[in-house]
């Protein structure tokens, strides 16, 4: 049985519902109406149907475009933001929960052309550190 919401009372008559909803998605669904569609899904449409495959490819593209950047894929940029992250002295492991890796060694291998840059910074602050 699935929880209803009576936006009326703010009850839920079929008790609670199973997954709790932030106030934005609350909003929504009342607003949604009877077009909402309860399918339990955390990110959906305004109207609880599932997330288009294609509309964050679309939603990317438009950001570029506004943005005057030339296109590039959406992993692109993850792998620039991950290789900035390194040149920037973000710790590796640290980059590597960002981008969800289980394990250092795919972080360290997909981005082991950063790793020389991040050798010859430790070398320069242990230099002036020591000689200043």
């Amino acid at each position: 049985m699935v929880a209803t919401f009576d936006p009326v009372s703010g009850n839920c008559p079929n008790g609670p519902p199973r997954v709790t909803s932030t106030p934005r998605q609350l909003a929504e669904r009342i607003a949604a109406g009877s077009f909402w569609e309860d399918n339990d899904r955390v990110f959906c449409q305004e109207n609880g149907r599932a997330l288009e495959p294609r509309s964050d490819h679309r939603a990317w593209r438009a950001l570029l475009a506004e943005a005057r950047v030339r296109p590039a894929r959406l992993h692109d940029a993850r792998h620039t933001a991950a290789s900035l992250r390194l040149q920037q002295g973000v710790p590796p492991r640290v980059v590597m929960e960002i981008l969800g890796h289980s394990r250092i060694s795919p972080t360290l291998g997909t981005y082991s052309h950063v790793v020389p840059e991040l050798a010859k910074d430790a070398a320069r602050r242990v230099g002036q550190a020591l000689w200043g």
